[in-house]
């Protein structure tokens, strides 16, 4: 085991990162740019030869009165059922919080709940396992998603597979005119405009321009796009999809209050899938849902229609540190997530 530190361990990382079938942009060093507001640190698991097996990148931050806290994305990327492996990467994740005086290591992989090996063996390493989260708000990262299989697939199979309903409306959407057009950086002003729309009509905060321009600046063009929806030539809506080695995944959407009825979210959908099929990506990720399968909500509804598999993820997977001051974070955290939700419902 060793921490990621010369630029050679970078390249060999990154190398390693977008080979991986496991491979998640947020556990690339290109989206740790974008999130300067956490410390990077990279533990990475070795063979007998110094060659790079297993992976975990760990941001770290300093909360008011509590002290640090280790945080890693969609990690580890690994043979998640070689024991060794995971050995490697608790051991590094120990060292880590000894020299940041951490409370506590969450980790909320992109691993499915069914795999009740992974969970044995991270139970058996000293982990524990939250796995109660329903809404949006109770985990950082989305534990229901939507995934589309793309692997070796054609675009007449994906299209054949949608429901009935989504095939018309992306046919009605082009039917009525509606058009896409491959963005750049400049484009994200339409775009941050129209999503400022949509955080108002849904009730969710929204990030500045200047978050989603330094976005573009460390991910685009290669693993970012900026696709937006146009009407009679005034947009209309825009969606951002991130592709990372065998991955493509649907990150932001925004749309108007005008136009809904012409359908271009649906295009815009098929149009990341076209991405994500043409680069020969094995999934296409619609990201995240409620945790209730139910077709009466608007969403679950939309992203089921595009044939992807509804998953449920293992939840969060952390070790306390110092138990009884995370306890008393996790309180306030919820308070805080608690307040902030009945503000943006109150705004509406």
């Amino acid at each position: 085991m060793r921490l990621l530190e010369t630029k050679s361990d970078e390249e060999e990382y990154t190398k390693f990162l977008e080979n991986h079938e496991r491979c998640n942009f947020q556990q690339s060093l290109e989206w740790a740019k974008v999130k300067t507001s956490w410390k990077k640190e990279v533990i990475l698991a070795e063979d007998g030869n110094k060659k790079i097996i297993g992976s975990l990148m760990v941001w770290i931050r300093k909360i008011p009165f509590f002290g640090n806290i280790m945080y890693s994305a969609r990690g580890p990327v690994c043979d998640i059922h070689n024991i060794e492996v995971l050995e490697q990467i608790t051991e590094g994740a120990k060292l880590l919080a000894k020299k940041y005086n951490a409370i506590v290591l969450r980790i909320e992989p992109d691993i499915e709940s069914s795999d009740t090996t992974f969970k044995d063996i991270m139970l058996n390493l000293g982990y524990l396992i939250k796995d109660d989260a329903k809404n949006f708000r109770d985990e950082i990262q989305p534990r229901y998603v939507f995934r589309l299989d793309t692997k070796g697939k054609t675009e007449e199979e994906i299209f054949k597979a949608f429901h009935q309903k989504t095939r018309y409306n992306v046919r009605l959407a082009t039917k009525k005119g509606v058009t896409v057009k491959d963005g750049n950086k400049e484009d994200l002003k339409d775009f941050h405009k129209i999503m400022i729309t949509t955080g108002i009509r849904d009730g969710f905060i929204i990030r500045p321009l200047e978050y989603f321009e330094k976005m573009y600046d460390c991910l685009g063009p290669d693993h970012m796009k900026i696709l937006m929806a146009y009407y009679d030539g005034k947009p209309i809506s825009g969606v951002i999809p991130i592709m990372y080695g065998n991955k493509t995944w649907y990150l932001y959407g925004a749309s108007s209050n005008e136009h809904r009825n012409l359908m271009p979210n649906y295009l815009l959908q098929w149009e990341m899938i076209k991405i994500a099929l043409g680069r020969k990506s094995d999934i296409y990720d619609l990201r995240g849902v409620p945790g209730i399968a139910d077709n009466s909500n608007g969403l679950y509804r939309f992203k089921k229609g595009f044939g992807a598999k509804y998953t449920e993820f293992v939840g969060e997977v952390y070790i306390p540190f110092k138990p009884l001051t995370y306890k008393m974070y996790k309180f306030s955290e919820k308070m805080f997530r608690t307040l902030r939700a009945l503000k943006l419902k109150l705004k509406k």
